[in-house]
């Protein structure tokens, strides 16, 4: 006896679930763009701060070591050997075997850089614009991932409905665009509901989709009208995109 709440499934519909590697994609999607954005953050909040930190170290050491050593040689050389001194007890000169101040030298334990870049209060606040653009972005790939999350592309005998509610009756169908179908998996369907409305279309996507290339095969078998796809080229190399225009059917089979 036949169960009236869970009617046996048809064996001719086709069910395409969304694949486990759209979750893959839209996942490292959103983990890149949410590390983009800890990253501009942390480039606003503590990166920049320290690089312009260095900056004024360097403008310190030129205006205030640099010019101290320019007067104690104006001195004399028991002036500058006093100078000597006093420095490298307050560290400004670290390498015994100089006896100048040298900006690379001072620099080298900390691992500053020779020329430290200085960032403007504007550019500081640009790393938090941006930082919130990739959280938004990672939210958004999040957002797509819940709307999509129970779609479905189901193919019957005759028809297919479409993950967004969408009918396309296979009758109806007058152009089928294949070139994307190799590489992306995508097949564009052009068709006028009744045959004789406004012209529509709808993509089929075997990469999001799993199953939708069964549902194009059986789409595929007796279409007569035009099929769009990639072919070889005269020197049978493939990628050239011609277009098959014969009204004969075409079986993809």
């Amino acid at each position: 006896m036949t169960n009236a709440a869970h009617p046996p499934k048809d064996p001719d519909t086709i069910t395409c679930h969304v694949t486990s590697w759209y979750y893959r994609r839209m996942g490292l999607l959103a983990a890149m763009f949410l590390g983009m954005g800890l990253f501009f953050f942390y480039d606003g909040k503590v990166g920049y701060p320290k690089k312009n930190a260095v900056a004024a170290k360097k403008v310190w050491f030129e205006e205030t070591v640099l010019k101290s050593y320019d007067t104690a040689q104006s001195a004399g050389e028991a002036a500058v050997a006093a100078w000597l001194k006093d420095a490298r007890e307050r560290g400004w000169i670290v390498n015994p075997n100089l006896q100048q101040p040298r900006w690379d030298d001072y620099a080298a334990p900390h691992d500053w850089p020779s020329d430290p870049k200085k960032y403007s209060p504007e550019e500081i606040e640009q790393q938090f614009y941006w930082g919130a653009a990739m959280i938004v972005g990672a939210a958004i790939a999040g957002i797509l991932v819940l709307l999509n999350h129970n779609k479905v592309l189901i193919g019957h005998r005759s028809d297919m409905q479409m993950p967004n509610g969408a009918k396309v009756v296979f009758a109806d169908v007058f152009k089928v665009d294949k070139r994307k179908w190799d590489n992306k998996g995508l097949a564009t369907v052009y068709y006028r509901e009744g045959g004789s409305g406004a012209e529509r279309k709808a993509v089929v996507d075997d990469l999001k989709f799993h199953g939708a290339d069964r549902v194009l095969k059986r789409l595929l078998e007796g279409f007569s009208g035009e099929l769009i796809e990639k072919v070889a080229d005269d020197h049978g190399a493939s990628g050239e995109e011609k277009e098959n225009s014969e009204s004969s059917p075409k079986n993809t089979a």
